[in-house]
């Protein structure tokens, strides 16, 4: 737990984008882009990314990623757990007390090993 009079030197964490499950890809990312004003990012096959003013949302299929969110963590070294992305971003997994996944991420791609 934080003092109180730490907290006004805190700053939070950033929540990069929510990940939810779907059967198909192509399907949920027109309803999506059908129903709400956001934008597409990527897409393709096995994951789509949409951008909304406030944060992103990732559609995945269950072969392939679990559902989760995301925290952008630029502390994250390169190694045996993490696994650099098509975009170059680098993330791990992790789980909460409740086996929830979390995923850590970064955009810094110059990341060591």
């Amino acid at each position: 737990m934080i003092a109180k009079d730490t907290k006004k030197n805190y700053q939070l964490d950033i929540i990069d984008h929510l990940a939810i499950q779907v059967d198909n890809i192509q399907k949920n990312l027109n309803w999506y882009l059908k129903q709400f004003n956001c934008k597409e990012i990527y897409s393709d096959d096995t994951w789509a990314l949409i951008e909304f003013k406030n944060i992103k949302l990732a559609l995945v299929i269950s072969d392939e990623h679990p559902a989760h969110f995301a925290i952008l963590d630029n502390q994250i070294n390169t190694n045996k757990d993490t696994v650099t992305h098509r975009d170059g971003s680098i993330s791990k997994y992790i789980k909460d007390n409740s086996s929830n996944y979390i995923e850590l991420i970064t955009y810094n791609s110059n990341k060591n090993e």
